[in-house]
């Protein structure tokens, strides 16, 4: 089957194409907390172009279509949709979209790059959806010192490995590499080709129904957050467009409302809107959780901006993923959660 997350949202941008292409964005400076913004009751009209994958951590976009949540908030958007991270970043940077969901290593990497971009909302965050998988008789992650781990290396596997190891007093030197694909490292698990491996939904799964006594010795709930999905918008469509982003939002919390108090109808709606069976993607919905508009309130003034941003920068940075320095407060902007229609 297709992989979801799969091939998508754990890949790195391609640093290249954001620098023939940031300089085509606004270079305004939209800095969160700058001061109150003018947010209309109503969305100005036209179609706001948000840049996706099939990753069901953005999903709740289809729930919003399909159940009229925007045509009733009166906000036109359309997915525009991208098979890897490299080409919805060069769109982002050049203005072809007007935002993107992106893992939150990426939004970062597109700001170190110069890409006039904020982020707005918290979409997702990984739990049990990424995990380090190891033999039952390992007890935990420092058993792995000197083992063989296959990875991706630039992926949120990469990113999930480098916290862990250093959450455990060791750091990426002190573990033999063995480089591949997410796909391809449960396989090798398995085999025995490897010690360990970092992979996520739904290749644990995968791994699990071959051989049910590994087990995940660390996962992405250890850092929630760490491993995470956003919307970022340009800064051209937060000054020209506030009552859309303001909207937007109010529109993905009804989707998330939805989807609480009727999971197995949104599900449904979810895999139709990837691709997939419903019953492929059990997992992968167990091992994530949505955030909504309460959830932001707190996260996008609370731990998100002063924990966890920090440390994915300081691991994105380390295992080559951020080009830069990027100040977690200005690269978040909360004033849109509370406005709109």
């Amino acid at each position: 089957m297709p992989s979801i997350k799969l091939l998508v949202g754990h890949t790195a941008v391609v640093v290249a194409l954001l620098a023939m292409t940031a300089g085509c964005g606004s270079t305004a400076d939209h800095s969160a907390s700058d001061g109150p913004v003018s947010i209309p009751a109503a969305p100005e009209p036209g179609t706001f172009r948000i840049g996706t994958q099939p990753w069901i951590g953005y999903a709740p976009w289809y729930i919003a279509t399909e159940k009229g949540f925007a045509k009733k908030r009166q906000v036109t958007f359309k997915q525009v949709n991208f098979t890897t991270d490299d080409q919805l970043s060069a769109a982002l940077a050049s203005g072809k979209i007007d935002g993107a969901n992106v893992s939150s290593h990426t939004a970062l990497n597109l700001i170190a790059s110069g890409v006039d971009i904020k982020i707005v909302m918290l979409e997702d965050v990984s739990l049990q959806a990424d995990a380090i998988l190891a033999r039952a008789d390992t007890p935990d992650v420092k058993a792995l010192k000197g083992k063989r781990i296959a990875y991706e290396e630039g992926s949120t596997s990469d990113i999930l490995l480098r916290y862990g190891l250093r959450q455990n007093g060791m750091s990426i030197d002190d573990i033999k590499r063995v480089p591949m694909s997410a796909m391809d490292a449960g396989s090798a698990f398995i085999a025995g080709r490897v010690d360990a491996a970092v992979t996520y939904e739904p290749y644990i799964s995968t791994a699990r129904a071959k051989e049910p006594k590994i087990r995940s010795v660390y996962t992405a709930a250890e850092k929630p957050g760490l491993i995470s999905d956003v919307f970022v918008v340009r800064g051209d469509a937060l000054v020209k467009r506030p009552g859309q982003v303001a909207t937007l939002i109010k529109t993905w919390n009804d989707a998330i409302g939805e989807y609480a108090a009727h999971p197995a109808s949104s599900q449904a709606v979810i895999a139709r809107g990837v691709g997939a069976k419903t019953e492929d993607l059990r997992t992968a919905f167990d091992g994530i959780k949505y955030y909504g508009r309460a959830e932001n309130d707190a996260e996008l003034t609370g731990k998100y901006v002063t924990s966890v941003l920090p440390e994915v920068a300081a691991v994105a940075k380390e295992a080559g993923l951020l080009q830069g320095d990027v100040d977690p407060k200005s690269a978040v902007d909360n004033r849109y959660l509370q406005g709109g229609k």
